[in-house]
């Protein structure tokens, strides 16, 4: 453990204050009283001056010194602490067009839609993650970014939470969804990166093919996760009816398995099918198994920062001063 300034520059400061001092002793001028004989003064001739005033003076520069001590920063810096980093970038591509409404799955015994399961197998795999920087794509007939690359989960959460269908124009845009995950790996350096895409559809939207983009994945280094969510066959889809009641209506599902299982084989990934809750937390406990690398290790330092130890007794001192400037020291004009 070690003393030090986190802003030592200011110290600079105190450098200035002997010729601050200098220079207000030349500018102060004694006060006087006129006196139209000395004979007036012999009963307080041999009278000393108080040192009162001198007092005050030191008071007010040591205050000034407090305060400037206080703007370096002073810090007790405690060794070094490892903290370990995976070097692996993650960006989740989540498909947002209204078929993930189709409440196909259970949590806790309850009905769910796609989406409100997928969020949460994703918050499961997040909490694992600790040491993954993570982004978050959302798309439907066009792509976003919901959540650059970062290290904040709870930043990371927070924006996943707010994800809701209908905020993004109907639609599928695989492509265009995968080259905008792309385009968030494209120029960071890591030991690796990967797309983890979600879709329960084909892909009907966007200017960019699927399989365009998975190439341009394979170029990049980039590997692709793809899942299909959703059972086989038919699934149940939330209608309003005539007076407000949900009613569910059988839909046929239409997940296009081939170009979702072209993508991963391409990129050196895998394709999933979820068709259940806990086929569905299987999908996710395997990539996290699978995307493991050795940890590198970083350092920093932990600092107790003490500046409160130097303004307090300044702001002290600066209260103390003004008060007997102006009571028991108090001078005449």
């Amino acid at each position: 453990m070690n003393f030090n300034f986190a802003h030592p520059y200011f110290l600079l400061l105190l450098l200035l204050l002997p010729f601050l001092a200098w220079l207000r002793s030349r500018q102060i001028k004694e006060a006087a009283f006129l006196y139209s004989s000395v004979t007036l003064l012999r009963g307080v001739a041999n009278l000393k001056r108080s040192s009162a005033r001198a007092f005050l003076i030191r008071l007010r520069w040591l205050i000034l010194v407090l305060c400037i001590l206080a703007m370096a920063r002073p810090r007790l810096s405690e060794g070094k602490t490892s903290v370990k980093a995976s070097g692996i970038d993650i960006v989740v591509a989540l498909d947002l067009s209204m078929s993930m409404a189709a409440m196909d799955f259970e949590k806790n015994g309850e009905r769910v839609n796609r989406l409100d399961i997928a969020k949460d197998v994703l918050e499961s795999f997040v909490k694992k993650r600790t040491n993954d920087r993570l982004g978050l794509v959302a798309f439907a007939g066009r792509a976003y970014i919901a959540a650059p690359l970062t290290l904040d989960h709870d930043f990371f959460q927070l924006n996943l939470d707010r994800l809701q269908l209908g905020i993004v124009e109907d639609g599928t845009a695989i492509g265009s969804s995968l080259t905008a995950a792309l385009n968030r790996l494209r120029d960071v350096e890591s030991k690796s990166r990967i797309v983890i895409l979600m879709t329960d559809g084909q892909n009907n939207s966007g200017k960019v093919p699927p399989l365009t983009a998975a190439e341009a994945a394979e170029a990049l280094g980039v590997k692709i996760y793809t899942i299909g969510v959703g059972t086989k066959g038919m699934a149940p889809y939330p209608q309003k009816g005539p007076f407000g009641r949900t009613n569910f209506v059988q839909m046929k599902v239409n997940i296009d398995e081939e170009t979702l299982k072209g993508i991963a084989d391409k990129t050196g990934g895998k394709y999933y099918r979820a068709d259940n809750s806990e086929s569905f937390r299987q999908i996710y406990e395997e990539i996290d198994s699978l995307e493991k690398t050795e940890v590198e290790m970083q350092q920093y330092t932990k600092h107790e920062v003490l500046a409160a130890w130097f303004l307090l007794p300044g702001l002290i001192l600066l209260i103390l001063e003004m008060i007997l400037n102006n009571t028991i020291w108090r001078k005449l004009p």
